[in-house]
């Protein structure tokens, strides 16, 4: 569920990319359209736990389906399955939206180009291919062109299209590439090595590198790197914690690697490793939680250990190194951030020199390149790039085509050139080359989306009070000409968490919604990293409530300012997001006609012990501490779900092999409401269960399966707010 910041590369660990949905004609829930057969859900079995936490007596009914491998957790998924498929399978027009989406998914992706060396690095989606390819050019060349050529295409390593390329590290030289590798969206990285001249890949193979850091030694013959352990080498369960970093010398046992950090430490750490240029200084950045960052650095010509050179205050930090300095991001007393520079000699903190102050926009990351710092800015949850020296002063703003987001920048410390990638909602994926010499943009390659016309569309940024008062913004994009009637099918979604922000992006399935004549808003909420740290405190642990004030505040606004009514408001979000989700049906049901909640966290009490989810206590806490418990048992949706309360018509999707947010909680809440709801067992206003086979949470997901569950959930959406596709 949980990008940009380089300060939180370790972290987005819970992210999932909101999904842009559908919309509806001027008609309440399709009745007339709905599946005929009076048959109604499977009812789960009931088989009571009752568990007493910080002296509440708490009754589970459904405990039983946190155990995959249990038969009745099985029957109940077949039958739930099956079930779904009897309602989505017949409704009308999934033929038309499944070809339309087809068509805006084949809409390809395009990446920012690393380099190395005299090689530039890049990925491309074209057309119906499942996963992005890596490509390598010898030379610039202007842009994309017949000379790229293919040096890793996972779309050969499997027939379904499931394997997906999770990351990828460049020597500085170029002569290698570390990728990493993983099977049905479970994210459980395999490392592999290829040869860039001759597209060999070694025999090097590193298992357990999920949501690996690498940093290569200059002359690319061994990099340090991040891994989990293997089992029985820690607690059974705890396998997907315990990071520590190892070295790797090229044509040796991984076997073999000397541990260089990480033993002892709170098993939740996660450590992030970089090299300076002269390969003298190694800096370990270690993540504990969404707030807190240490930094350790070790000089690699004395026998000495990592030195600790943060305050081991509650902020965050992250650096790059030039000419023997640190260039360090932090919000260390600067909840916008700012930029500290320090010899790395001498780089404990009190020795460290301000050199870019906090300003009003956020700053996101900078990095050396071409011997200048480039600062990415995000204001109004839009981007800013920015040129300084080294000495801090400002020399230029880099022009951005047009509001929206840069989703990548890249450059290195010794070319004079950088590379950002841009976006915006009616946008599509954009690379420009900027020319530091002069400071000039110049378009270097972009994705062609001749299918839509994003000209036809409005997009404004609104701004509206929550419940304490806090204004937040709200995106608001639609076709030209719409008419503030009051009924205009409108779907809202937001995050609110682990300090991601939701910039303008290009969400190719947003056009089927639009041409339809819906309207899409995408909300700002606190939790977000739109305004800073104090935004994103503003939205965690005991203050998680705002969020959902927050969203029921947009719902409220779209209203009253007549965009819609509660009968053609739709809402959506995942991860966290779905988190919210689960949160607005138990709090607010009477204010959306429809819910799809996707991979979500619903059993607040329990989510700690599954998966990875111990990561992400510092952001929500955890029932085991009487304090948090409080504030969980206070929204946990689970456990908030009220016998013969009518809820919104609501969709529920995860899949099978998500290894970030179990899928037990969608399949208890889907039994839980089934059986309570008023309208539980209801066709017409159904609650429904999709598990997604061979899919996680979404990381890396083919497009195959990308359309077919886009076709579900917007014919879902279509059907119960009245749209005729």
């Amino acid at each position: 569920m949980l990008g940009g910041s380089r300060l939180l590369t370790a972290f987005l660990i819970l992210l999932i990319g909101v999904v842009a949905l559908v919309y509806a004609e001027d008609s309440r829930a399709g009745d007339s359209t709905a599946p005929s057969s009076a048959a109604g859900p499977p009812k789960a079995k009931v088989a009571p736990v009752e568990d007493t936490v910080q002296g509440h007596k708490i009754v589970d009914r459904y405990r039983y389906l946190e155990n995959p491998n249990d038969p009745d957790t099985k029957l109940y998924v077949e039958q739930e399955l099956s079930y779904t498929r009897t309602i989505l399978d017949p409704l009308p027009g999934r033929d038309k939206i499944n070809a339309r989406l087809s068509q805006l998914l084949e809409i390809g992706t395009v990446g920012a180009p690393q380099i190395g060396g005299k090689y530039y690095f890049h990925t491309r989606r074209e057309g119906n291919q499942n996963q992005p390819i890596l490509y390598m050019r010898e030379g610039l060349n202007g842009g994309l062109n017949d000379e790229d050529r293919v040096l890793v295409d996972v779309n050969k390593m499997s027939a379904d299209g499931t394997v997906a390329l999770d990351w990828w590290f460049a020597a500085e030289d170029g002569k290698y590439i570390a990728y990493g590798t993983s099977a049905s969206g479970s994210e459980e990285s395999t490392l592999h090595i290829v040869e860039t001249a001759t597209g060999k890949v070694l025999p090097d193979t590193i298992e357990r590198t999920r949501f690996a850091s690498v940093a290569w030694m200059k002359d690319s013959s061994a990099f340090y790197y991040t891994r989990h352990p293997k089992k029985g080498e820690v607690p059974d369960g705890e396998e997907v914690y315990h990071v520590k970093v190892f070295y790797h010398h090229i044509g040796s046992d991984p076997a073999k690697d000397p541990l260089i950090f990480g033993e002892g430490r709170n098993p939740q750490d996660t450590p992030n490793v970089t090299l300076s240029e002269d390969d003298r200084w190694l800096l370990i950045d270690v993540g504990e939680g969404w707030t807190k960052t240490e930094m350790y650095l070790q000089d690699l010509q004395s026998k000495n250990p990592p030195l600790e050179i943060t305050t081991g205050k509650d902020f965050l930090y992250g650096a790059e190194f030039f000419a023997g300095k640190l260039y360090i991001t932090t919000n260390e007393d600067a909840p916008h951030y700012r930029v500290f520079v320090a010899d790395a000699t001498n780089a404990k903190r009190d020795s460290w020199k301000e050199l870019i102050p906090q300003s009003d926009a956020v700053l996101q990351d900078a990095s050396v390149t071409g011997g200048k710092l480039l600062a990415q800015y995000e204001h109004n949850a839009t981007s800013e790039l920015k040129l300084f020296g080294l000495d801090g002063k400002k020399l230029a703003d880099i022009p951005l085509p047009a509001i929206g987001d840069v989703f990548s920048a890249s450059g290195r410390f010794d070319r004079n050139e950088i590379f950002f990638g841009f976006q915006s909602f009616t946008v599509p994926p954009s690379i420009y080359r900027v020319d530091l010499t002069g400071v000039k943009s110049a378009l270097w390659a972009k994705v062609d989306a001749p299918s839509i016309d994003p000209s036809a569309y409005d997009v404004q940024q609104v701004w509206y009070t929550s419940k304490d008062g806090t204004q937040v913004p709200m995106f608001v994009v639609n076709k030209k000409g719409i008419e503030k009637n009051g009924k205009n099918p409108t779907l809202l979604t937001g995050y609110g968490g682990f300090n991601v922000s939701l910039k303008p992006t290009f969400n190719r399935s947003m056009y089927l919604w639009m041409e339809h004549g819906g309207i899409y808003a995408v909300a700002n909420l606190r939790g977000g990293s739109e305004f800073g740290e104090d935004w994103h405190r503003a939205g965690m642990l005991e203050k998680k409530q705002n969020v959902f004030d927050d969203f029921i505040a947009a719902g409220e606004y779209l209203i009253s300012q007549k965009y819609t009514d509660k009968d053609h408001l739709a809402i959506q979000g995942g991860s966290n997001g779905g988190l919210l989700m689960g949160a607005m049906i138990t709090q607010r049901p009477d204010l959306f006609r429809a819910v799809v909640c996707a991979v979500p966290l619903l059993d607040m009490l329990r989510y700690q012990n599954f998966q990875i989810a111990k990561l992400w206590i510092p952001e929500y806490g955890s029932a085991e501490d009487a304090k948090q418990f409080d504030w969980l048992y206070a929204y946990s949706p689970y456990h908030h779900v009220k016998p013969g309360q009518e809820y919104p018509a609501i969709l529920f999707m995860t899949g099978d092999t998500d290894t970030r947010v179990d899928p037990m909680h969608a399949k208890k809440m889907a039994a839980l409401m089934q059986s309570e709801a008023k309208n539980g067992a209801s066709r017409e206003r159904p609650i429904l269960l999709r598990i997604e086979t061979k899919a996680g949470h979404g990381q890396g997901k083919p497009v195959t399966k990308q359309i077919e569950e886009s076709t579900d959930m917007y014919s879902f959406l279509f059907w119960q707010l009245g749209v005729k596709p």
